[in-house]
Formats: C-alpha cells, sequence, structure tokens
C-alpha cells in the first residue's frame, strides 16, 4: 500500500519530507520487528518511548514514520497529534476493515470475562461455526492457539489477527475486553455486534484513579457499538441486571439491551438452582422458551457466567438446544476453579481469584460443598492496586479454616511488603505467612487431610511468576501435584 494512500486516512498531519511513492509493504511499533518496506510507528508507553527507537527502525529497513514529534531520521516523518489513534486509524485501513467481515463478541468486567468468552466458544463450536478467540490466555484461530501479551492486545495486534481470521474463514469473534483497552483506545476500529457486560467490583485502581474512572472505562465498549441501528445485522448490549452497576450500563448504549439475572427481573433468568460438589442444575427461562441446564461447573458465579454465554448466543441466532448442549458438556477453563487430581484424598481448586470479589465467590462456593476443613493459599500482586490486599486477606480468614499468604507475582515490590498490607487491620489469628509460593502450597498440601479442600489462588492458569524482572516458571497445578505426590501418596 503507498504511504500516501495510509496518510490520507489521518487527515491532520504534518510531513517533514515529500512521501509519494513510496510503498509501506507492513505496519509495527516495535523496532526489533522491522522490516524491509516497513512504516514504524513510535507509542509513547508506560515504561517505553518509541520515538527513541526510530533510528534504528531505519536501519533496519523503515521507509517512513509515525510520530508525535520531529525525529532525525532520513525517511519521511509522519506528525501525528495522538500516534495510539493513528495506529488503530492506520491498522484498520492497511488491513481493509476486517472486522466489518465478522461477527465481533466483546467482553467486559471484573470477574468472568475469560469463562464467559470460553463458554460462548464452546457453544458456537457445537452451532457449526468456525471460532477465533482472544484473550487474557491465548489467542485462539479455530483450534490453532498463539500466545498473547495483554489480555487486549494493541490495535495493529488486533487488526492483523482479524484479517488473518478473516482469511482463515472465521465466523464469530470472542474477545475479552480490558479497561485499560478501553481508557487508552486499543479497540478503536473494532466494529463489535455484541457487547457483554458480566459484573463490577474493585480492581486495577493501580492504573485507574478511582471507581469512577473505572466504571467510566467499561462503559465505553457499550457506548462504542455506536447510534446507528441495522436491520440486517443489528447489535445488542447484553446486561448483568443484578449488579449494582447495571443502570449505569444501561445508560451507555444506543443499541438494544437483554439482561440476565437471578436476583432480579430480567430477560433471560435462572430458578431452581441447585449447586454442590458435582456441579450445577438450574431451569433457565427466555423469551424462546425454558431449559434445564446440568452443568459440570461449579458455584453460583458459574451460573452467571453460563446465563452470560447463553444470553449472547441467543442475541446471534443460536438455539435453545444447541446452547444447553454446549453448557452441559462443556469442561469449563484452565485455572478457573479447576480441580487438581493426584490420587489424593481431599480436595485441591486452583482459581484465577485475584480479587476481593473473585476470591469470596470462590470460598463461598467451597464452603456450600465443604465436608472438611478449607485451606486457602493467598497472595497479592506487585505493583497493583495496594487498597484491595487487605480486603482480599480479611475474606481469605473470614471464609477458611486456615489460610497461608503468600507471594503471588511480586514484581518489583517488596514480598514482606505486599504481605504486610494484606494483614495490616487483621483480627484474626487463623492465618500463616510463608513468602516462598512453592513452599506455601507444599504447608497446604500437608495440612489437608481426608475430605479437606485445598484452595491456590490467585495465578490460576499462569505457568511463570515475576520476580524483581525476572519470570520464572510456575505452576500453581503443577507444584500441587508435586507436593501431593511427595507427602501423601509416598
Amino acid at each position: 500500500m503507498k504511504l500516501s494512500e495510509i496518510t490520507e486516512i489521518l487527515h491532520l498531519y504534518k510531513a517533514t519530507i515529500a512521501i509519494e511513492n513510496i510503498e509501506v509493504t507492513g505496519i509495527t511499533m516495535d523496532s526489533r520487528e522491522v522490516q524491509e518496506g516497513n512504516l514504524f510507528i513510535c507509542l509513547n508507553g508506560f515504561t517505553v518511548d518509541g520515538h527513541a527507537y526510530a533510528k534504528q527502525a531505519v536501519a533496519k529497513g523503515a521507509v517512513a514514520i509515525i510520530a508525535e514529534k520531529n525525529v532525525n531520521v532520513s525517511v519521511p516523518v509522519i506528525i501525528v497529534n495522538d500516534s495510539t489513534r493513528a495506529l488503530a486509524l492506520i491498522a484498520n485501513h492497511f488491513y481493509n476493515y476486517p472486522t466489518k467481515k465478522l461477527n465481533l463478541i466483546g467482553v467486559t468486567g471484573t470477574n468472568g470475562k475469560t469463562s464467559v468468552t470460553y463458554l460462548l466458544e464452546d457453544i458456537f463450536k457445537k452451532h457449526d461455526i468456525k471460532t477465533g478467540l482472544i484473550g487474557t490466555i491465548q489467542m485462539k484461530i479455530g483450534d490453532k492457539k498463539y500466545d498473547v501479551k495483554n489480555t487486549t492486545p494493541e490495535s495493529l495486534f488486533l487488526q492483523r489477527n482479524f484479517d488473518l481470521m478473516v482469511q482463515e474463514k472465521v465466523d464469530t469473534v470472542m474477545m475479552e475486553v480490558s479497561s485499560h483497552a478501553l481508557d487508552i483506545g486499543r479497540v478503536h476500529g473494532c466494529d463489535f455486534d455484541i457487547a457483554v457486560f458480566t459484573n463490577l467490583s474493585q480492581d486495577h485502581l493501580d492504573y485507574h484513579s478511582n471507581m469512577e474512572d473505572y466504571i467510566h472505562a467499561k462503559s465505553l465498549l457499550f457506548s462504542q457499538l455506536g447510534n446507528v441501528y441495522n436491520a440486517t445485522k443489528p447489535k445488542y448490549a447484553v446486561i448483568n441486571n443484578d449488579d449494582q452497576n447495571s443502570k449505569f450500563f444501561c445508560r451507555s448504549t444506543a443499541q438494544p439491551i437483554v439482561t440476565y439475572g437471578i436476583e432480579t427481573e430480567a430477560d433471560v433468568t435462572a430458578s431452581n438452582i441447585v449447586l454442590d460438589a458435582n456441579g450445577s442444575q438450574f431451569c433457565m427461562h427466555t423469551h424462546k422458551g425454558d431449559i434445564l441446564i446440568k452443568s459440570k461447573l461449579m458455584g453460583k458465579f458459574s451460573i452467571y457466567n453460563m446465563l452470560a454465554a447463553a444470553t449472547t448466543a441467543i442475541c446471534a441466532g443460536v438455539s435453545l438446544t444447541t446452547i444447553k448442549e454446549a453448557l452441559e458438556e462443556t469442561n469449563g477453563v484452565n485455572g478457573r476453579f479447576e480441580p487438581v487430581m493426584a490420587g489424593q484424598s481431599y480436595g485441591v481448586i486452583v482459581d484465577y481469584a485475584h480479587t476481593p470479589d473473585s476470591l469470596e465467590n470462590v470460598l463461598t462456593t467451597i464452603q456450600s460443598f465443604a465436608k472438611g476443613k478449607v485451606y486457602a493459599v493467598v497472595g497479592c500482586g506487585g505493583d497493583r492496586d495496594k487498597s484491595k490486599r487487605p480486603l482480599m486477606a480479611n475474606i481469605a480468614v473470614k471464609l477458611a479454616d486456615v489460610a497461608i499468604f503468600t507471594s503471588d507475582n511480586p514484581r518489583s515490590e517488596d514480598p514482606e511488603k505486599i504481605i504486610d498490607d494484606m494483614t495490616n487491620g487483621i483480627s484474626q489469628n487463623n492465618y500463616q505467612v510463608i513468602l516462598n509460593r512453592k513452599d506455601a502450597i507444599t504447608y497446604s498440601i500437608k495440612l489437608a487431610k481426608d475430605n479437606d479442600i485445598v484452595l491456590i489462588a490467585g495465578k490460576g492458569h499462569e505457568t511463570y511468576q515475576i520476580i524483581g524482572t525476572e519470570i520464572g516458571k510456575f505452576d500453581d497445578r503443577q507444584e500441587a501435584v508435586e507436593a501431593i505426590t511427595q507427602y501423601n501418596l509416598s
């Protein structure tokens, strides 16, 4: 594509030298990935300023630079007011607006995003539709899996891979949409067909100045569905009506709203709920009819996730029969209330719970079927919202017989200081502090007896631990199996 064609969509820009007849072979914002003929875009990141790498990009073959200020290089520099916005525009245009050719579902909320997207994947696969998925764990195109760095990647990554999905004949894409991505504008240019709100509780106050800012960022997904109605391809907002912020999210969109809930009146509801150690059962009521769901997924929060997925699928035209079959067959998501079984006589559950609300949900669910004691291994991430640390610790000592406080991903923070933040103000004494996470998991396994349950919370599917700037291999599930094998099966 000609550089002059790319700059036409920017409208307001300043070029340092003529840009006619320059052919652009690709776009990148990482100087390490530059290839001959690429357009390099300088982004101002939280830790790195892309402008500092412009010369390196040119040396590797970049034919032009997009920047917010002039950089001293031998190729044209196109100066824009906001390079992040420019990136979204350029990526969309370069890849020929791929989301207009896909059915795109965005899921946002504090908890449940990953579970809902995977439930939707199961439903649409049962519906014989080829799917794509982008989220915390990975990106999937059909059955092919790819690593991702962020819950919601940068706009360039998104548009490039949406284009790949179009080429691979994908029909429907499920994507987790984080508050960071919405605030920064990573999803600018994404043409969402359905936006889903799961719930909202305290999280990410290390980034957002307060809860109002956090709520506003989440609501952007719904306002960005647009004001225009299309009878041939309608858009929908799917809202959890039980959440106290539901009315705010409803007001944020001009599109038709479909609600779901358990405690309040909604378009899709659940009744006759039965929860036990083998899963859950409930009757789902919809305007299309009623169906009985018998699921392997445990806990009330799993019913909310299934209602969210089912409501979304109904909006997309999937039959209740298909939804029922998919929900009853699914085994859930790695690291989300995932049982670890290595022949032991007690339960071990690994869960991603890393917010006060999600930890309370998981422990409440465990207490509903626990026959013995409950042990909770809990940590809080470093360089993240500090105000939730004592909240999580108090929930752990309240809902577990013994809490073991340990490191999560301490990052640049002192692990001892993180634990001090957690334990500050706790009046109960039913906890232990073991900084080393491996030792903490081992300790909990050694304590467990017949019918007890060990919860290992915070990291879920993650296979690494970040200490300082080092990223080392660490998998809660693997550590649990090793401890069980060593201490309880020997």
